[in-house]
């Protein structure tokens, strides 16, 4: 009889646990592959890489979201997500090579009114970028590259994950979505570098006691994002503002910086069964010294085949800086086959072109360069789970 109690007991604790974690969703992604990439180089030579990189088509990351009912069609939720670079030791569990480095990190409410979210999360831009993107965000696709190389919040990469942010999602009224986003600068250092009067890009860290150092509006951002869907059509609208842009270790009292980066975005996407086709344009407004001004605009299309997706598009970034003041220009055709709903291999070719004045995109940082042009390779596999 005392075994079987035991047993019993075992046995609950067991179904407990179980149902505990029932609401909780572990999820990932498993991408690598293979990448040349060629360029000629400012002066001579080439620029050149040649090997294995993950997370191509999609980051490669390690998530968990969960939900509870509070009641009342309330909900408590929390993300809890992670990069992985599955190509090399580093990741979760190893702090030298970058271990725990988070893509979203978040908790919040959400019912029937819409849901309200504090910590890491993306800004409006990235989804934004990804409706209208023909390879959904993919590092090597033009306006994916160009964009994060531009120094663009509106992207599907890393500058579009914000941190300190709380957000605001409404819900699914007849096809439309908002989204809302306040990012805190949180900047509270008194340790400042200040710029000195010959050069102003060399500094001089000087230490202060007073407040006027002391900051916690710099680096604020905002963005309201709109998405209007329905059956074969999708629109994407969104502003994004970059307040008071004090890069770290400069003193707040400069005239070099202190200013706002406004940016703006349009994209459209139309499915015809046959082939999806995809448009978008944005425009970036930096009003400190360094006047990163520059526009992006891209055109897409996927023709589904069976199993297999094949992937086109091309993108322009206009640069608007002074002395970088040229285009730079990128194709790229891949192709994805599906092995199942969770396997994917896939491979491409992509083209990358730069005026002498501009600044040297590419695919892979590094192999691009002014004036010059790129060609790059690569195939993988991608498994989600």
């Amino acid at each position: 009889m005392q075994k079987k109690l035991i047993a019993l007991a075992v046995a609950s604790l067991a179904s407990g646990a179980a149902f505990a974690q029932t609401n909780v969703t572990l999820y990932g992604i498993a991408d690598a592959g293979y990448v040349y990439s060629q360029g000629d180089a400012v002066i001579n030579g080439t620029n050149k890489f040649s090997g294995v990189q993950s997370g191509l088509l999609s980051g490669s990351r390690l998530g968990f979201r969960g939900e509870e009912a509070l009641g009342n069609g309330l909900k408590a939720i929390f993300t809890l997500e992670y990069s992985l670079n599955i190509d090399n030791n580093s990741g979760i569990g190893n702090t030298q090579g970058g271990g725990l480095n988070a893509r979203q990190q978040f908790v919040g409410l959400s019912s029937g009114f819409g849901t309200i979210a504090l910590g890491r999360q993306y800004s409006p831009g990235y989804q934004a970028t990804a409706n209208n993107d023909p390879a959904a965000g993919a590092v090597f696709e033009p306006q994916s590259f160009m964009t994060a190389q531009a120094g663009n919040t509106i992207t599907p990469n890393s500058a579009a994950r914000w941190d300190n942010a709380l957000t605001y999602t409404s819900p699914n009224w007849g096809g439309f979505t908002g989204k809302a986003i306040y990012s805190f600068g949180e900047n509270s250092s008194c340790t400042v570098a200040t710029p000195t009067v010959a050069n102003p890009l060399a500094t001089t860290t000087v230490t202060s006691l007073n407040d006027n150092c002391v900051s916690t509006t710099d680096n604020g951002r905002w963005a309201l994002g709109a998405n209007f869907a329905t059956g074969a059509f999708n629109i994407d609208a969104l502003y994004q503002v970059r307040q008071n842009v004090m890069p770290v270790g400069v003193v707040s009292n400069t005239n070099l910086w202190g200013s706002d980066i406004n940016e703006w975005y349009i994209g459209g996407s139309f499915d015809l069964k046959v082939v999806k086709l995809m448009a978008s344009y944005q425009d970036q407004n930096d009003k400190n010294f360094l006047n990163n001004d520059n526009s992006t605009w891209s055109l897409g299309a996927v023709v589904p085949l069976g199993n297999a997706n094949i992937h086109l598009a091309y993108a322009q970034t206009d640069f608007d800086q002074g002395l970088v003041d040229g285009k730079s220009q990128s194709a790229m055709a891949a192709v994805t086959y599906n092995f199942s709903k969770r396997t994917t291999f896939y491979a491409g070719y992509v083209w990358a072109k730069n005026d002498n004045d501009s600044a040297g995109l590419g695919p892979v940082a590094g192999v691009g360069a002014p004036g010059e042009s790129n060609n790059t390779f690569l195939a993988g596999l991608r498994h989600q789970f």
